[in-house]
């Protein structure tokens, strides 16, 4: 895979990944944004994986056998490439703050001990209107390279490649082994929203505000920061 200087890293869009605190009770949407980690270089290339699992029994009678039989389609999995640099900066540690962010991922949120349901963050990778990628899931790995470092050993550039794996939830009227996702996504904050308009616009239901608050762990809904990501529950875990 090629470096993130040579991939799309003038693009105008930049790709980001929010960590999310896990969910509590028997919610499937993510908690609220620990983290935004916004991409200094966009990825060069992504690798998206999907498999479908299928049943065949063997037999002794028909030499031909029986049809497969189609359990399901298993969730997606993807491995994204992520290169940092700030050469430009020897002195700094912005490498290695990054890095560390990275690797949080793999480790126990506080807040979910203290909910008695221990569990690493969740995270949406998003890349503009790239919405095969987009989907909530728990990072499997994160394996890093540092590649250069500064006059103190601090290093100054590096490259992280993740493994994500698709965090299923089933749809109403749908196979709970089928690995659909609710149809949940993030929104980004701009002037002027608020959850109110929010929850009309997405559910016609200005009711809904509440489990927009809930999902987001909003404890002022009357503070909405411009820039802040928001996750929208899937209508069906909505209630007004």
């Amino acid at each position: 895979m090629a470096k993130g200087a040579k991939g799309a890293g003038k693009s105008l869009v930049r790709a980001s990944l929010a960590i999310h605190e896990p969910p509590t009770g028997e919610s499937t949407s993510p908690g609220g944004v620990i983290k935004t980690f916004n991409f200094d270089f966009n990825p060069a290339q992504l690798s998206l994986s999907r498999r479908a699992e299928w049943k065949t029994t063997p037999t002794q009678i028909e030499r031909t056998g029986p049809l497969p039989e189609f359990m399901g389609a298993l969730p997606r999995e993807m491995n994204v490439e992520i290169f940092l640099d700030s050469s430009q900066k020897p002195t700094g540690n912005t490498v290695l703050k990054k890095v560390e962010s990275l690797l949080s991922c793999c480790e126990v949120t506080p807040r979910s001990i203290a909910a008695k349901q221990p569990s690493p963050p969740w995270v949406v990778f998003q890349w503009g209107s790239f919405s095969t990628a987009r989907f909530v899931a728990y990072v499997g790995s994160v394996d890093v390279d540092y590649s250069l470092f500064g006059t103190t050993g601090v290093p100054i550039r590096a490259t992280c490649r993740l493994q994500l794996h698709e965090i299923p939830s089933a749809t109403a009227g749908q196979n709970p082994t089928s690995g659909a996702l609710t149809a949940q996504r993030v929104h980004r904050v701009v002037a002027g929203d608020s959850l109110l308009s929010l929850a009309w616009r997405e559910y016609g239901d200005p009711g809904a505000w509440r489990s927009i608050a809930e999902a987001n762990g909003i404890d002022d809904p009357a503070r909405l920061p411009a820039g802040a990501e928001l996750v929208l529950p899937a209508a069906e875990e909505v209630r007004g």
